[in-house]
């Protein structure tokens, strides 16, 4: 089957609208909600989630047929457990301050709703070039709903993004103050929700 064939553009499209693993499906909130504080961990969560999807997704696939039945779920966490220890060690050895800001986090991927979800709906059925654009598909449709996010909650909550200034201080010469609320966790659910709203008012299309 070719890389691009309308299959694969299907697999490719459709977690990065309708059916996205967070506004549509609403898995991964937690890590969603607790990482957006700022941009730059948000897209190192993101990336991390979207590689990890990928190649959880082609390795399950490999093996799909010698992995008996009864242990499927089990093979499925070691193969998780094994790619979120590397990911983390490479985050410490590169962007260690990154690292330590997203704290459990990276290693509470283990347990994401959409990783597993995918290796089991998707991955476990599928030959390897699908399921590795399954895996990028939906890390990217899970990655680009915490940039979105990270990027409003820093911009009006500390004025600025990836750490640089973005507001002018002449601004804040006039009397602009911070919205201290964006840093807030319960701003970040909010802030989901607008975008699941958005999302579904706007671009969502319900399949028949």
């Amino acid at each position: 089957m070719s890389i691009f064939s309308k299959a694969n553009k299907e697999v490719f499209l459709s977690p990065l609208n309708n059916n996205n693993p967070v506004l549509v499906q609403v898995l991964g909130i937690c890590s969603a909600l607790a990482v957006t504080s700022q941009l730059k961990p948000a897209i190192v969560m993101g990336l991390a989630v979207t590689v990890i999807t990928a190649f959880a997704n082609v390795i399950i696939s490999l093996i799909r047929k010698t992995i008996p039945n009864r242990i499927r779920i089990i093979v499925q966490l070691v193969v998780v457990a094994a790619l979120v220890t590397i990911v983390s060690q490479v985050l410490k050895a590169f962007v260690y301050d990154v690292s330590v800001e997203l704290s459990v986090y990276v290693g509470l991927i283990i347990t994401n709703c959409i990783l597993m979800g995918r290796l089991e709906a998707f991955a476990s059925m599928n030959s390897p070039m699908p399921s590795f654009i399954d895996g990028i598909a939906n890390g990217l449709g899970y990655a680009y709903i915490l940039v979105v996010v990270g990027a409003v909650r820093e911009f009006f909550g500390r004025g600025s993004l990836l750490g640089f200034q973005i507001i002018p201080d002449s601004v804040y010469d006039f009397g602009y103050v911070n919205n201290g609320m964006m840093t807030m966790p319960a701003m970040a659910l909010i802030l989901v929700g607008i975008v699941i709203w958005v999302h579904r008012a706007y671009f969502y299309k319900e399949e028949k």
